[in-house]
Formats: structure tokens, C-alpha cells, sequence
């Protein structure tokens, strides 16, 4: 049971990429060995764009596309990891830390494994987890749809953010 001095609040984010053959795959600020990588007006880091959202929608500011519009030029290319901190600076304007981070990756290919502990130690830095506080998983789509294709890439969050209250 939650302390009653304790306001919690749980995020849920969701963000999705076209994938490009020849583009680079940067997945939790790592990039990828893959012939095909996610493309989008940033880094187009699809991991990160999910916590972002998720911590986002935890403390009720809107999405990342609100904060970081991809008509905005200054966001052009820019790494994810870097609107992963302002998403933490934003939430702590309103008096929240944030808790843990859970995230889901869905591709076929690469396998991700060997790229799990930089992503966390990644996605750590930036939101100042320690890397126990943050889990990365994955799995395909049974080679059905645009995931199976390997035309798209899927990645969901969800996170805890607290405040005394």
C-alpha cells in the first residue's frame, strides 16, 4: 500500500517507425548493426520516444510530439537521449522523480540482447536511474504484418513517477 504522502502516478507511451533501408538503427541511443534503420525526423529512436511519452503522460504533459513537433527544425537529427532528459526535466518543474521504467521493444531483426546493457546504461545517464531501474525486452511479431516485414518497428514504456503530496 502507497503512503498517503506519496503521490504516485503510472505513463504509458507507445511510438512506432518506418524502417529504411541503408538509414542508421539507433535503438536507446545504440546504434544497431541492421541493413535497415528506423527513420524519422529525429534520430527517429523509437525506444526512447516511448519513455518519453510515458513519462510524459505520467505527469499529464501532453506527448512528445507537443514538446518536440518534427515541424520544429531544431529537433531535426537530434538525439533522442537528449528529449529523454528535458522529458525528466519537465516532470521535476512539477515536483515529480521519476521511478522505474519498463519498455517492450517488437522487431524481427536485429536480435537486441547484445545491445541491452548499453541501452539501459544509456537511458540511465539520461534520466538518472540506476540501471536496475530500467528494463528493456523485445520481441518479434511471428513474421506477421509491417513488423514481420521488417517495415516498422514498435516500441511501448511505461513508467512510475512519485512526489510527496
Amino acid at each position: 500500500m502507497f503512503s498517503p504522502m506519496i503521490k504516485t502516478k503510472v505513463g504509458f507511451g507507445f511510438d512506432v517507425h518506418q524502417m529504411k533501408e541503408g538509414h542508421p538503427f539507433i535503438v536507446g541511443g545504440v546504434q544497431l548493426e541492421h541493413h535497415a534503420g528506423a527513420f524519422g525526423h529525429s534520430d527517429a529512436d523509437v525506444l526512447v520516444h516511448a519513455i518519453c511519452d510515458a513519462i510524459l503522460g505520467a505527469a499529464n504533459l501532453e506527448d512528445i510530439g507537443h514538446h518536440f513537433p518534427n515541424t520544429d527544425e531544431k529537433w531535426k537529427g537530434v538525439n533522442s537521449l537528449i528529449l529523454l532528459e528535458e522529458c525528466v526535466r519537465l516532470i521535476a518543474a512539477k515536483g515529480y522523480t521519476l521511478g522505474n521504467i519498463d519498455s517492450m521493444l517488437c522487431l524481427e531483426a536485429p536480435k537486441i540482447k547484445p545491445y541491452i546493457a548499453a541501452m539501459k546504461e544509456n537511458i540511465a545517464r539520461a534520466t538518472g536511474l540506476d540501471t536496475d531501474d530500467v528494463s528493456i525486452k523485445a520481441t518479434t511479431n511471428e513474421t506477421m504484418g509491417f513488423i514481420g516485414r521488417q517495415e516498422g518497428v514498435v516500441a511501448y514504456a511505461v513508467c512510475l513517477i512519485a512526489k510527496e503530496g
